[in-house]
Order: C-alpha cells, then structure tokens, then sequence
C-alpha cells in the first residue's frame, strides 16, 4: 500500500511539473469558413513539434473587420488573447493604439530574415515607419472565377477568354441572358475590391504620404464605373456574399470575381458540376509599373506583454509563417504562401501547383502584381472601409459613380482629419 501511494503521489507530481512546463497561447483569428479546418491543421501540427506549447483559439470572428473591433474592445477590458490573425489591411489599426509587439528583436538581422524566407516584399505587407508589427501569413488576390460551361453556352471560348473588362462585361451579359436562373457576373462592394480595381487602372487610395485622399481621380472614377456596368451590363444580381458563394459552384453564377483563397473551396463545392477555370484580373493601365493588386489575407501579430510567454508567442507565428506552416495553409485554403522558401523549392508545393494549375495562376499574379493591402490610418481605419463599402452598393443600386466618389473622398479627408 506505501509502494502504491508512493507511486501516485510522485505520478501526480510528474503531472503537476509536465502541466507547470506547458505554457498556453490564446489565439484570434476570423472567418470561420476558410480558417477553421487550416488552423486545426496549424494547431496539430505545431504542438507535435511544440508539445511544451497548448495554443487555444478563441470563438472566431465572422470576418477580419469584426475581429479588429473585438480585439480593440479587449484591449480595453485588459483580455486581448497571445497571438491575433488579423486582415493585413487592418493591423495598423491595432499599430495605432501600441498594441502589437514588435517583431524586429525575434527577427534577426537582415541576413537571418532572408534565410528565413521573410523576403523585403513580404516584410513589407506588415511593416511601418521601420518597425516590423505583423508578418504576412497568406496573401490573395482578386481573381475571376470562371464557370466554362456557361462560357461555352453564351457562345465564348476559354481559349478565346477576354482579357479586357469591356469584353469580360459584355460575355456576362451573354450568359446572364440564357435564362431567369443564371447570373452572369459578381463581385461583392468592398474596399479590397475597389482597391484592386482601382489598381488595375494604376490608381491608389492615398497618397504616398499619406496627406490626402487620391483615389477621386481618373483611375478611381474608372474603378468605381465598374461597379456600375457590373450591375447594369453584365447582369450582376443584388445577393449578398453568403448567396453569391453558395450560386458559383452551384453553376448558376458564370463569372465571379473574389479572392484567389477561395480555390479550394469553390472546387469541393463544385464537385461534378463543373470545372472551375481561374483567369487573371484584366490589367488596365498601359504602365503596368503603376498596377498594384492589394494583397488580401491574414497578417498575424504578437499581442502578450508577459515576456515569459513572447517566446512561446514567437515559436508559434515563426511556425505558422515559416515553410511547414505555409504548406498547410496553401494546401488547404488555396491562399498564395507569404514565405520565400516555399515558392523557391519546389519539394514543398512543386507537385502540388503541377496538380493545381488554377492556384498556380492565382500565386503569380500575386507576385507580379501584389503589394500590401492599403490599411487607412488611424483609429478611424474601420469606419472608413464600411464608408467605402456603402458607397459601392449604392452605385450598384444606380447611384452615378463619379459623384458618388468624389463625395465619399470628401467624407474621408473629413474622417481621416485631411481638411
């Protein structure tokens, strides 16, 4: 009996010290409908490799802009979780009230950064005024999914796919003219969208300054016109996100412009119904210098102040931005990697681009054409891209475009404290 309660009492001491040696990381991120399923996959994967580490997630948040809301909230209340995946557009709102830690210290020199795979590009997507706040952990950009059966029935060819927005508008409006079920074209009033649309025209939101609106301009006027001749042209239907990502795998929306992370989901979703083709955006402006495609995804950011716990912070962002992490993340979301090493060595994801043409289409243009994701600066930063958003569902409503934007760049400068 002494040798059993020996036994027990130095087992619940091993316990005890194998619990005390266990530290755990709460972590946010958003939008449970691509993140949930890689971020179990992060998770597993990391704590094999990390078993003194225990990541716990948070409830996610229904999309990035909620998110940073929420954690602004927690940052008052003094509970913001370890480690926060935020949108890369968003980070700087977060930057504004000091709450992320810099990077810079875990980073290592500049040597260290680019044998890591943080190349200057990618830095760039989380970096401010010299400081290093985020790291990139996926990039996308806006792409057109393309259904080539309804293609095919309108009359148009993928070998013979338009490549200008004029000739993509008027084969919408091809397909949305063979019958009351069928939609011809999509794309959701946001201002990612706008931004690449706006970039594909060689525009920019402010300027490189930061000092003023920019984008009620030529480019800006063209962007916004888009939307317009979306709606009235191309036969775009008033449904919301939700509706228009369930309506294009169901083969009832023929041409969907939204981001390249949604690859692999569009493609399960589809199943036999048809076999989804990615096309680059059309590039518009003749100095293909000044295009910029806004690279949209997730940055994530160190938020604890225990420094007992920022080295357990630092293993799992260095993991999840680091080559394993990027595998995961690109083979289950379809999102572009944010990691030199895995586009440069083809033993991690070769096989998989030979086997996923569409991504492979999508990641280049990410690297030919993609910079960081304009984040509007201040506090002000979320109010601004839900003003953006109103005014492009009123010009999808009829609203005439160029007094529609030239107005919101006056409620803006007036936000954003310009005037």
């Amino acid at each position: 009996m002494r040798n059993l309660l020996t036994a027990t009492a130095l087992a619940l001491v091993f316990a005890s010290s194998a619990q005390a040696q266990t530290t755990e990381l709460r972590v946010h991120y958003s939008i449970p409908t691509i993140w949930t399923q890689p971020k179990k996959a992060l998770e597993a994967a990391f704590e094999a490799a990390h078993p003194e580490i225990d990541i716990v997630y948070d409830g996610p948040a229904e999309s990035y802009e909620d998110g940073v809301q929420r954690l602004l909230r927690e940052s008052v209340a003094g509970n913001l979780p370890d480690v926060a995946f935020v949108g890369l557009n968003l980070w700087r709102v977060l930057e504004a009230r000091d709450l992320p830690v810099p990077l810079d210290g875990f980073l290592g020199d500049d040597a260290a950064r680019e044998a890591a795979g943080y190349t200057p590009a990618l830095r760039s997507l989380g970096r401010y005024e010299g400081v290093q706040h985020a790291l990139a952990t996926s990039g996308s950009t806006l792409v057109m999914y393309v259904n080539p059966e309804l293609v095919a029935q309108a009359g148009g060819s993928m070998e013979d796919f338009p490549t200008t927005f004029d000739g993509v508008i008027a084969l919408a409006a091809q397909i949305d003219a063979l019958g009351d079920d069928i939609d011809g074209i999509w794309i959701q009033p946001h201002d990612w969208r706008f931004q690449s649309l706006l970039g594909s025209h060689g525009g920019r939101p402010l300027t490189e300054d930061e000092s003023d609106v920019a984008f009620d301009d030529e480019a800006g006027h063209a962007a916004a016109t888009l939307f317009a001749r979306f709606a009235s042209e191309g036969g775009m239907p008033s449904y919301g996100t939700d509706q228009a990502r369930q309506a294009f795998p169901a083969g009832t929306l023929g041409i969907m412009l939204e981001s390249s992370s949604l690859l692999a989901r569009f493609e399960q979703a589809s199943g036999e119904n048809f076999d989804i083709v990615v096309k680059p955006l059309p590039v518009v402006a003749e100095d293909t210098a000044s295009v910029y495609f806004p690279t949209g995804g997730s940055g994530v950011v160190m938020l604890t102040q225990d420094e007992a716990k920022q080295q357990a912070a630092w293993e799992f962002i260095s993991f999840v931005t680091g080559p394993e992490g990027q595998k995961i993340i690109v083979e289950n979301t379809g999102y572009a990697p944010a990691n030199g090493i895995v586009l440069a060595d083809e033993a991690y994801l070769g096989a998989w681009y030979e086997a996923n043409p569409n991504a492979k289409v999508a990641h280049q243009q990410v690297v030919t054409y993609g910079g960081p994701w304009y984040a509007f600066p201040g506090v002000e930063g979320v109010a601004v891209t839900d003003l953006i958003a109103a005014s492009l569902v009123e010009i999808t409503e009829g609203a005439e475009p160029v007094e529609t934007v030239d107005a919101l760049a006056e409620t803006l400068r007036d936000r954003l404290g310009m005037k």
